[in-house]
């Protein structure tokens, strides 16, 4: 079975300037948990998901010790003061950009299956031969597949 028989074409995708706030806003407006992040071109240059926006907006502690002078510093960021200082900031910041893991339409389905299990992610982009996003698959599409094809097959 091949990728292209399964593969979601109608991809929510956005690009590297975006800000959190709208990609935030895209998330909740489609009810999906991440999304590719292309250039003007449609090139894949990263993926977002709802895990990588929480760790991100996840406030910060900060605290410093100095004994020489017995200064004490403990200052405990919260979840608004996170997000009004990093609403407007671009997705690139944010967005997985290191190994990437991709497929392409004319791989097997068993591609896919391995990445997602050795992985953990919620969802591969499937990229053409120039590197431009042509649809997703995702761990909730293998499960349909799963049960609806290969089960019934079985029986």
């Amino acid at each position: 079975m091949k990728i292209s028989e399964f593969m979601i074409r109608d991809v929510v995708q956005i690009e590297e300037h975006v800000t959190i706030k709208d990609l935030l806003e895209i998330l909740v407006a489609n009810k999906i948990g991440g999304v590719p992040v292309v250039d003007k071109q449609g090139v894949l240059q990263g993926m977002i998901s709802d895990g990588d926006v929480i760790r991100f907006l996840q406030p910060q502690g900060r605290t410093i010790y100095d004994i020489y002078t017995l200064v004490l510093v403990s200052e405990r960021q919260d979840l608004k003061d996170k997000l009004k200082s990093s609403i407007h900031l671009p997705v690139e910041d944010m967005m997985r950009k290191q190994k990437l893991y991709t497929v392409k339409p004319t791989d097997n389905l068993e591609k896919a299956l391995e990445i997602l299990a050795e992985h953990g992610f919620k969802k591969i982009p499937v990229v053409n031969d120039a590197g431009r996003v042509v649809g997703v698959i995702s761990r909730g599409d293998l499960i349909r597949y799963i049960s609806n094809q290969l089960i019934r097959e079985l029986d």
